[in-house]
């Protein structure tokens, strides 16, 4: 079997084993997929460990809690459905994922105090949006491409995205242009205040 198809199938997986609840998992009974810190509630995990959060201690990241969601905790959001046309096929497709700001609010963050969120992608790639602007472009934390869980390796697993043919100002601009705010292989997500 395929490294991508083996993850695809194991993120979509129902019948994933639980595993042993860790300070890093607590909640969760699969991988965590997406870490979210700053202003944030009370987290279901403690701090950065520099020697087991490897990506993001490379990446600089420092927390002292943060909530992370598995794939399950993901998909028992309300999912939205996105039809854009992708700036690497210009083809029409279809993705699938909570409303990011949802993700946000269901750390207990409270978004009217969120001054901007701060997207990370496994890659390194870091965008910057205010949660105005999060809610204007509605933009989802898609967890599905054409129906199937998306893999790692590919634009996933995770990708912050919205669909630009609702905004005639985002359609003013180039393909590529118009998905740089939308980072794949999202992993980690800062909510600042302040």
């Amino acid at each position: 079997m395929k490294k991508r198809d083996f993850l695809a199938a194991a993120l979509g997986s129902t019948t994933l084993a639980a595993a042993p609840a860790s300070a890093a998992t607590r909640g969760t009974t699969g991988p965590g997929l997406l870490t979210v810190t700053g202003a944030i509630g009370r987290g279901n995990r403690g701090p950065l460990d520099q020697a087991l959060d490897q990506m993001m201690a490379k990446q600089q990241l420092t927390f002292e809690r943060a909530h992370v969601f598995d794939f399950a905790a993901l998909l028992a959001l309300p999912a939205v459905t996105l039809k854009p046309t992708l700036e690497y096929d210009a083809k029409r497709h279809t993705l699938r994922g909570p409303l990011l700001t949802e993700v946000v609010r269901a750390t207990g963050a409270k978004l009217d105090q969120v001054k901007q969120l701060v997207l990370r992608a496994v890659d390194g790639y870091t965008v910057t949006l205010g949660p105005a602007q999060a809610r204007q472009y509605r933009f989802i934390v898609a967890t599905h491409l054409d129906g199937r869980p998306m893999a790692l390796g590919g634009l996933g697993p995770l990708w912050a995205v919205y669909a630009p043919e609702a905004y005639p100002e985002m359609m003013a601009k180039s393909l590529p242009e118009r998905y740089a705010q939308c980072p794949w292989g999202l992993y980690h997500i800062e909510v600042q205040t302040g």
